[in-house]
């Protein structure tokens, strides 16, 4: 899939950049102006400016409680639905995965991310299928990086699961992240069939396309760690997930992630215990664009670091994927052309987060 085995220069460990107590990034880190982290008006303002757009201040993705779906079930799809064409983003609470299990998933997360960097590069990953610790996307050499590190590893299908691959240390790590895997992507199965109901599908249509038990999923484990000039960086530039749906747990004590929302970003305000979930490409090309996929960042702190783990709800990397024929019409033909998972992730694997580049690039005109 990728034109590289190997890394094109030299990896540098960010997290080993920041604790060297250096105060002025190197130039691989710092974005062009154009794309540099910028105060939004409706992002959170210091509290002497706050005042005066007191409304926007308080603009968030949408927060859906999952529990309604047994009380309130057609206003709660109808919300769901709503989410996923106009922000591509919502938040769910009541979800029924145990917040325990996920507080303990992050937290042995963040030990292994402190865990002397000799330990860590034993799991050290290759472009050949990004999985183990790593700390860039893309084999462009050159191009400019993001101030962070990661760890990125298979749950789904089961013959690309290597459990010898994942953190032997701490000791707990493996049979936390095997249980968090289990429980997020039954969540994340949940959520396909409200999305294959609310398109007017048959309510397995998602799960079927994305290859049913053959479906994939992966979990890319992020860490940021503090930045002497976060003005200048971005922990991880803007682009939209080339996969299916993304079920996010993120750092509660630290906002980072950035949605946009026409011409401005919106920091997201996690809300305890939720999961922040967002339509991939593949959901847009199979609704024929109905649901859209948006372009998201992730911003660094000069105080803080972050750790937030996504898990990727994805096709089986053979499955075809192509607008579903039910909702095509001769006033609303097929807008993208039919293309292998693995064919379409083979980009981002190769440039790196590039906006929404490539799904846009696929796209007939009407």
């Amino acid at each position: 899939m990728n034109c590289l085995t190997s890394w094109p220069e030299p990896i540098i460990r960010v997290q080993s950049l920041s604790e060297s107590g250096i105060q002025k990034i190197p130039e691989r880190y710092v974005k062009r102006s154009s794309d540099r982290p910028v105060v939004s008006p409706l992002d959170p303002l210091p509290a002497a400016v706050a005042v005066e757009v007191e409304v926007e201040v308080e603009v968030n993705i949408p927060v859906i409680d999952l529990n309604n779906l047994y009380s309130n079930k057609e206003d709660t799809m109808s919300l769901i639905s709503r989410a996923c064409s106009e922000w591509g983003f919502f938040q769910v609470v009541n979800h029924g995965v145990s917040q325990d299990l996920m507080s303990r998933t992050r937290e042995v997360w963040r030990e292994f991310f402190h865990l002397p960097v000799e330990e860590k590069q034993v799991y050290a990953n290759s472009p050949t299928t990004y999985e183990g610790y790593g700390s860039r996307l893309g084999v462009e050499k050159g191009a400019k990086l993001d101030w962070s590190d990661y760890f990125f590893l298979h749950y789904l299908p089961l013959n690309l699961k290597d459990v010898n691959k994942w953190p032997a240390v701490p000791t707990s790590c493996r049979e936390l992240v095997a249980e968090y895997g289990e429980e997020v992507v039954k969540l994340g199965g949940k959520l396909m069939r409200i999305l294959s109901v609310n398109l007017g599908l048959e309510e397995e249509y998602l799960s079927k396309a994305f290859g049913a038990e053959q479906v994939g999923a992966c979990l890319r484990v992020n860490f940021y760690p503090k930045c002497p000039q976060p003005d200048l960086a971005l922990g991880l530039s803007s682009h939209s997930d080339p996969g299916g749906m993304t079920l996010l747990l993120p750092d509660e004590n630290v906002s980072g992630l950035q949605v946009r929302r026409g011409d401005s970003w919106i920091t997201v305000k996690p809300v305890p215990n939720a999961f922040i979930v967002n339509i991939g490409d593949q959901i847009q090309v199979l609704s024929n664009a109905k649901y859209k996929s948006v372009e998201h960042r992730v911003i660094v702190n000069s105080d803080k670091e972050r750790v937030s783990l996504a898990l990727f709800y994805n096709p089986n990397g053979d499955m075809t994927i192509e607008p579903a024929k039910e909702l095509l019409t001769e006033d609303a033909p097929a807008l993208y052309p039919p293309m292998t998972f693995n064919e379409y992730r083979a980009f981002i694997r190769t440039k790196g987060p590039s906006g929404k580049s490539q799904v846009n690039s696929l796209k007939s005109p009407r």
